[in-house]
């Protein structure tokens, strides 16, 4: 089980308290001094079994062999010629999927941090196996040199500052000289390219802009070489459920042509992975995956399930996928109007898991619960509450005066630097940033960052729900028009004006921001009605929901859920 409180080798850092100052609340480094009313409070673990990668239709490996003479593929950790695939799986963990069996190859020196992004990008001149790009959620970019099997030579640093991003991946390669490249989209639609080295120590050249625009995609895909010309190619997807290729060109500086229509109906996948130069699997919303064998043109055969009927529900993230990469915050706590607190996991196939209790005490009642996006590099949901107007965040105790607020959100990244934040409104409607350290333990001094946020009883977050790669916030009125403040990446100035995205949402008791159930990358809502039905919004387009569908009921036993 994962303990809210209790992280795996958890450091905690002496303090003092929050202190009032000058009428301002300053956050200082977290201290265990007091401890915790209910310090036992675990999260439990999905248990995972890795599926069997099944093998692929011999017609599909001939046609991309074909189509790809002379290319060569990212992610070929076992040797067969044939893509595998690395995961990163509901139980928070990595493994490496191969016709033969799975691996927990990438698990070994990664301690608590839980990559946000697997990028496999081929040999780089290191050795015999690819090289395998990872993302922390902090925007730390990690190359695993030399993967294969059973393991990896070493990992190094390519370095930090890639939470500018909201999408990394490969086309392949894009200039001609035999080693894959990377591309970078920017939370404004830039792309950029950062052309290989193939010095696996220092693996790429400075970026360089190469297009504009590509936020009208949610999922951009990586192929490798589609036509057989030697170039990297892109599939793209818009909203619509559109599918385009960009067949490349050779020339970095103008690495794609103009684009071409593929396809329609994509919209029915959550992830499309890029596979075997110019092929791609896909995974529809109820964890069957799909594989479609280029055919050597940048068009693709008819799809083939590759193993049961939602097989692949359990991964959460296949490496190489197109959708905007999504860490932090899952799944529900739930609380009794007897003072219990029970857990609901996620499923990413829109659904929760039945509960489970995640505390073997009552008392719940005597504190304000809140479930808040990951404050450290573990990625993981942060159980916190305020007690007697002391604020703990898992064992972490943060001072007193806490009770000069009414509400706390804490819906992931707001400042930009890939560190989760604190969100604070006191009874005046003030609202306050806390910007945090991204080691769970500290956060800076309060930002004011509004007034007037007294006009609503519900503030909420966990995930982008613009399609932008930004953490968002959502806010409804006691009327019930729910507003969508969009994200900025600014400490001092997080959100853009309010964008009105619904009215008649005053019939939810509860309101609740899961994250991301259905693993696209967008983030959910919630809704409990007074009957006790719990109604599910999934996050289909920029700043637009789904009509609502209803996927449980007996929940007005909670009197609170988070």
């Amino acid at each position: 089980m994962r303990s809210v409180f209790f992280g795996r080798g958890r450091r905690l850092t002496a303090c003092t308290a929050l202190a009032l100052s000058a009428g301002m609340l300053l956050a200082t480094p977290a201290s265990a001094e007091e401890p915790a009313p209910r310090p036992s409070v675990t999260k439990p673990t999905p248990t995972f079994t890795p599926p069997k990668l099944p093998a692929k239709p011999e017609s599909g490996r001939a046609g991309a062999a074909a189509a790809t003479s002379g290319s060569f593929l990212l992610s070929d950790l076992d040797g067969d010629n044939s893509d595998d695939q690395i995961i990163r799986a509901l139980d928070g963990e990595l493994y490496a999927l191969m016709s033969s069996g799975a691996s927990d190859v990438f698990q070994a020196n990664r301690g608590e941090n839980t990559p946000k992004d697997i990028i496999p990008i081929g040999n780089q001149g290191s050795g015999n196996g690819p090289e395998v790009l990872m993302l922390s959620g902090d925007g730390t970019l990690t190359m695993y040199v030399d993967a294969y099997a059973t393991g990896y030579t070493y990992a190094t640093s390519v370095g930090g500052g890639w939470q500018i991003y909201n999408k990394i991946l490969t086309p392949g390669d894009v200039n001609g000289d035999g080693r894959a490249d990377v591309l970078a989209r920017a939370h404004d639609g830039s792309l950029y390219v950062y052309v290989s080295t193939g010095d696996v120590n220092r693996p790429f050249y400075g970026r360089a802009k190469v297009g504009s625009g590509w936020n009208m995609y949610d999922q951009v895909v990586g192929l490798g070489d589609a036509n057989g010309d030697g170039h990297g190619d892109v599939y793209a997807r818009d909203t619509a459920g559109k599918l385009w290729i960009y067949r490349g060109t050779g020339i970095s500086t103008r690495p794609f042509g103009g684009r071409v229509l593929v396809g329609t109906g994509w919209h029915v996948y959550n992830q499309i992975v890029g596979w075997d130069n110019g092929s791609v699997a896909a995974r529809d919303k109820n964890g069957t995956l799909y594989y479609y064998a280029g055919r050597g043109n940048g068009t693709l055969a008819s799809p083939v399930r590759q193993g049961s009927q939602g097989y692949f529900r359990g991964v959460e993230q296949f490496a190489g996928a197109g959708n905007i990469p999504y860490i932090g915050k899952t799944g529900v706590f739930a609380r009794s109007t007897q003072g219990e607190l029970f857990w609901y996991g996620h499923t990413t196939t829109g659904t929760l898991f039945g509960r489970e209790q995640s505390s073997d005490e009552g008392g719940w009642n005597a504190v304000d619960f809140l479930h808040m996006s990951s404050m450290d590099a573990n990625g993981w949901g942060e159980g916190a509450y305020v007690y007697d107007g002391h604020l703990y965040i898992r064992a972490n105790h943060f001072g007193s005066g806490w009770d000069a607020y009414n509400t706390l959100v804490g819906p992931g990244d707001l400042s930009g630097d890939g560190k989760g934040d604190l969100l604070a409104r006191d009874r005046s409607g003030n609202l306050y940033l806390y910007r945090g350290y991204g080691d769970g333990a500290r956060m800076a001094a309060r930002i004011k960052v509004g007034s007037g946020w007294g006009v609503y009883n519900k503030l909420l977050g966990a995930g982008d729900y613009t399609g932008d790669g930004r953490m968002d916030l959502i806010a409804r009125t006691s009327g019930g028009d729910l507003y969508l403040y969009a994200g900025t990446g600014s400490s001092t100035s997080p959100f853009k004006g309010r964008q009105k995205i619904g009215s008649g949402w005053n019939v939810y008791k509860q309101l609740v921001a899961p994250g991301d159930l259905n693993a696209d990358g967008k983030g959910d809502l919630l809704g409990v009605t007074s009957g006790g039905d719990l109604y599910r919004y999934l996050n289909v387009a920029p700043s637009k929901f789904s009509g609502r569908a209803k996927i449980g009921y007996g929940y007005g036993i909670y009197n609170s859920m988070s």
